[in-house]
């Protein structure tokens, strides 16, 4: 306990109070001896760099706990990486250095159910580069993180339906196959980006034809 406390740069005391709070999973035991390792030097570390961001303690307890319950990221891939998507890989700091006081332990376990985020050992992932980038921008344009990913799982549902739908179209064609789905997939993208942006045109019309509020 005393060497795990010198590496983290804390106190024995604070390291105990820290055990006691469940912040930290308890060591290996071998007889009367306590075996700590580099996951508990890790978790430490992450707890110092959460508290110096202006998180509570109740506030790291709360996002560990989700953490710690978090679907691994085999459950979050399924089957296999996605194949056009690029997973990436967070420290709790850094995800709250991309959202700030909006990394919440609500908004972290939306994520993980949304299955945005998973856990891979003391890591997290995101599932996709552009979905973080996103989601980070909107945010940062004023737009609570908990309205985003409410927004997200709205869009999941309508983008599930257009998988179907043009799944449907092309296997409905005798003799087609799963790599033919794969190879005609742009095909799908480019006429689900044409509608979504002829749809945002005429929504931009409507708005700006619309009597301004007061």
């Amino acid at each position: 306990m005393e060497e795990l406390a010198e590496e983290a740069g804390i106190t024995v005391r604070t390291l105990r109070f820290y055990r006691e709070r469940k912040l930290i999973h308890p060591p290996r035991r071998e007889g009367r001896i306590a075996w700590y390792d580099e996951t508990h030097l890790a978790r430490l570390r992450t707890i110092s760099g959460l508290l110096e961001r202006g998180h509570t303690l109740n506030g790291i307890a709360e996002l560990a706990e989700a953490f710690d319950h978090g679907r691994n990221v085999g459950e979050l891939l399924g089957l296999g990486a996605p194949t056009e998507e690029t997973p990436v890989r967070l420290t709790p700091e850094a995800l709250a250095d991309y959202f700030g006081d909006q990394a919440t332990p609500e908004n972290f376990a939306a994520s993980l159910e949304l299955g945005y985020l998973g856990t891979d050992g003391g890591e997290i992932v995101h599932i996709s580069r552009r979905l973080l980038d996103v989601t980070a921008a909107l945010v940062r344009e004023g737009i609570p993180l908990a309205d985003v990913l409410g927004a997200g799982r709205r869009v999941r549902e309508h983008a599930e339906s257009l998988a179907d739908l043009f799944t449907e179209l092309v296997l409905a064609q005798g003799g087609r196959t799963a790599e033919d789905l794969q190879r005609l997939r742009p095909l799908a993208k480019s006429v689900v980006e044409a509608e979504l942006s002829l749809a945002m045109d005429r929504r931009i019309q409507q708005d700006g034809q619309a009597p301004q509020r007061p």
